[in-house]
């Protein structure tokens, strides 16, 4: 059985009705993807069109839009800027999330790869994010309006030409993608990240994967396109990209889905194995997802915190949380405090409490470093607030750890 699209719209960024397909798979879809296109393309280039449908056939339902001004949308593409673009994929994750299911995968093409890496911090159920020959500066796309930069400056707007169609640009866009976050989005996504790109790409260049890939944490992957041009043109090179990333996100997917099920709202927090090396662990509280390992040393990749560094930051935030509400309730001018803990194991041929000489110990170095228009007497008092913290208190105190096991 063939998937089957469903044409529907929904509101974007500036309010406007946005023209979009949901390509279905024949039976109950696994998860929900939403397709981000290339800058000036609509739902309907090819790629996105192919990528789609392959995807529906391996029973990932997928949304593809046109975003505001482009396509069968409405609105004006002279008012829009890369932080439109953004908007109107969260306003798709929205309208999914309401009307079917959250999408678990984000896939962006070209200046859409940039929008998906923006967007994942506001899509807190998308577990896997997909980019294709994106560029790692959304800034790339400056090139393209090199000829009416003067006209720009100038008067405010140009009319440009890019892909043989002609669109009315403004200063606001350059000065928007100019203004954009994107290395520190990338270096926080805390999603699974696949990164795609054709070392031939003689639209962006494969740098742009480079610095994608550098810039994320594990777990991610990077695929060569080989031959593949910027828009895969080819049936065969889109069909390859659906295939490949069907495979990779069922992992991210069913492992997520694992965990979705067990998360209680209560406060809980739930870490469960990702398959990300030996060790690897996803720790989730609520909307909040971490990353747990271990150093290569001890075996694990070294892709997330280990468990002791885990409780060290515990630890300094308590203690700057706490001095913080402090210095605040008392008007002090604390401009800034920072903490620096170390945990080791040392032997307690000193400690009177300790039954064996060769027995150890715990213990936690902090390091408290307050900055502002601070006197003696205050930064003393600080540090005895210090000791104060709730965390603090609970490693001094006797703790009880039930566990059991949970009913299958």
């Amino acid at each position: 059985m063939e998937s089957h699209g469903k044409e529907i719209s929904f509101t974007g960024a500036f309010g406007d009705r946005l023209a979009a397909s949901l390509e279905l798979p024949p039976g109950r879809p696994h998860a929900y993807a939403l397709f981000a296109h290339c800058f000036t393309c609509s739902k309907d280039v090819f790629a996105a069109k192919r990528i789609s449908r392959a995807l529906a056939g391996q029973g990932i339902a997928v949304l593809r839009f046109d975003f505001t001004g482009l396509g069968h949308s409405d609105g004006e593409f002279a008012n829009t800027n890369f932080s439109s673009n953004v908007g109107d994929l969260v306003g798709a994750a929205d309208f999914l999330r309401e009307q079917y299911e959250a999408p678990r995968i984000l896939i962006g093409h070209s200046l859409g790869g940039a929008a998906v890496l923006m967007a994942a911090a506001r899509v807190p159920e998308a577990a896997a994010v997909a980019t294709i020959g994106a560029p790692s500066d959304p800034a790339h796309v400056a090139h393209l309006l090199i000829d009416a930069r003067q006209t720009l400056a100038e008067k405010g707007e140009a009319a440009v030409e890019i892909g043989g169609r002609t669109f009315r640009i403004r200063q606001q866009f350059l000065d928007d993608i100019a203004a954009q976050p994107m290395q520190d989005a990338i270096a926080g996504l805390r999603r699974a990240l696949l990164v795609f790109h054709a070392p031939l790409d003689s639209v962006v260049s494969i740098d742009s994967a480079a610095h994608i890939f550098q810039a994320a944490k594990h777990p991610k992957s990077f695929v060569s396109l080989d031959d593949a041009d910027h828009l895969l043109s080819r049936r065969a090179d889109a069909f390859y990209v659906a295939n490949v990333l069907a495979a990779w996100s069922g992992r991210y997917i069913a492992a997520d889905d694992a965990g979705a099920e067990s998360v209680p709202e209560d406060g809980a927090v739930v870490v469960s194995e990702n398959g990300n090396g030996r060790f690897g662990q996803d720790i989730t509280a609520g909307p909040h997802l971490l990353q747990a390992d271990e150093p290569a040393a001890m075996g694990g990749r070294n892709a997330g915190l280990t468990p002791y560094q885990l409780l060290s930051a515990a630890l300094g935030a308590c203690t700057t949380m706490t001095m913080r509400l402090y210095a605040d309730r008392k008007k002090w001018p604390l401009e800034h405090a920072a903490v620096t803990v170390r945990h080791d194991k040392v032997h307690a041929v000193d400690c009177a409490e300790c039954e064996q000489r060769d027995a150890k110990i715990d213990t936690f170095d902090r390091e408290i470093r307050l900055t502002g228009g601070l006197d003696e007497a205050q930064r003393r008092r600080l540090l005895e607030i210090a000791e104060k913290c709730p965390v603090h208190r609970t490693l001094h105190s006797e703790v009880r750890v039930n566990t059991r096991l949970a009913d299958d």
